[in-house]
């Protein structure tokens, strides 16, 4: 089969021939209808960051797709062949305390399909089969790939109530946009947004921001607040971006006894008011990682199935897997001009 894989511990990739997959007995081989591209497979194709350390060359790497159940192993049970599947890239033990006490996503020995193994950049792809969400239908099968993703955002936003609440939505990536409309769809108002680039606050409001401030502006906290008409703070920021400038922000923004969701991964150590923005103010912060297995996939398949949310303005690229330097180089580019970039085998 045909794979976009790192053959060396170097920048770039190559989309070409690799060996045939050999099923364990609990896997799925699945056919790979979409995947979409990761702001973390960024560092494997570049190998900057953590990836020279944690990836193992050689390798098919991507985490988010979606396919057909082409065979299922001896040791699986309710899949078959021709099922359509999305893909929870988690894989959890299932035997540790996290695991059992219904934290699998924060499972101690976790694995991450095309990170610590073979993924879904490819024309096939073998996934354990505890980790894959059977759809009911083909409803959903062109933005399949995309309930991982917005899982993170589902997660992220809903980890508390928001309806009829204020929410500050720091960065309009995907994830950020993703927040947006699940906030929106589950009952918040205002929603407002932070994001410099045009491009991307753009998309924002089709996504149902109410306003969208850009954070280069001197008076970026007091714009903030009064376009979220929140004069005392948000009474939920979700941080998306990881920029240490929006995590500063983002607690200055949240009303007092309000709620932080951390999900953006900053670059370096971030340096905050510990005793003014977090004790002082009496606040709620959260850590996001992936999504609550299968929780939070209930929820998403739903916000999907009802049209609470529509991800199509998200979609802004999508090409041939053959043409995967297209797709990154879109990722990559300084100006922000995508959302989400889907590869097709």
């Amino acid at each position: 089969m045909k794979a976009l894989h790192k053959s060396q511990p170097a920048p770039g990739a190559a989309f070409g021939p690799v060996k045939d997959i050999k099923l364990k007995n609990d896997e799925l081989l699945v056919k790979v209808h979409r995947a979409s591209i990761c702001g973390s497979d960024l560092p494997i194709y570049h190998w900057t960051s953590w990836a020279p350390e944690r990836v193992k060359v050689p390798m098919v790497f991507g985490h988010e797709f979606c396919g057909t159940v082409e065979q299922a192993g001896s040791g699986t049970r309710d899949f078959k062949k021709g099922d359509f599947v999305s893909v929870e890239s988690h894989i959890y033990c299932g035997l540790c305390y996290q695991c059992r006490n219904g934290q699998r996503h924060v499972c101690r020995q976790m694995k991450i399909i095309g990170v610590d193994g073979p993924g879904g950049f490819a024309q096939y792809a073998a996934v354990p089969a505890r980790c894959a969400w059977k759809h009911k239908d083909a409803l959903l099968k062109d933005v399949g790939s995309l309930m991982e993703p917005l899982g993170n955002a589902v997660y992220s936003t809903l980890v508390e109530d928001v309806a009829c609440k204020s929410v500050l939505v720091m960065g309009c990536g995907p994830q950020g946009l993703f927040t947006i409309a699940v906030a929106k769809a589950s009952g918040a108002s205002p929603v407002v947004a932070v994001e410099s680039s045009k491009f991307r606050a753009k998309l924002a409001r089709q996504m149902g921001a109410s306003d969208v401030i850009d954070p280069t502006r001197q008076d970026v906290l007091s714009a903030l607040l009064k376009a979220g008409k929140a004069p005392d703070g948000f009474d939920v920021v979700l941080e998306m971006s990881g920029a240490p400038a929006a995590i500063s922000l983002a607690l200055k923004a949240v009303k007092n006894g309000g709620r932080v969701t951390a999900f953006g991964i900053p670059s370096k150590k971030v340096e905050i008011d510990w005793a003014n923005d977090v004790i002082f103010k009496g606040i709620r912060i959260y850590g996001i990682v992936g999504r609550q297995i299968f929780e939070t996939w209930y929820k998403t398949d739903h916000l999907l199935r009802t049209g609470a949310i529509d991800l199509r303005p998200v979609i802004t690229h999508t090409f041939p897997m053959k043409d995967f330097k297209k797709g990154f180089e879109v990722m990559s580019a300084a100006d922000k001009k995508c959302g989400k970039v889907i590869l097709v085998p």
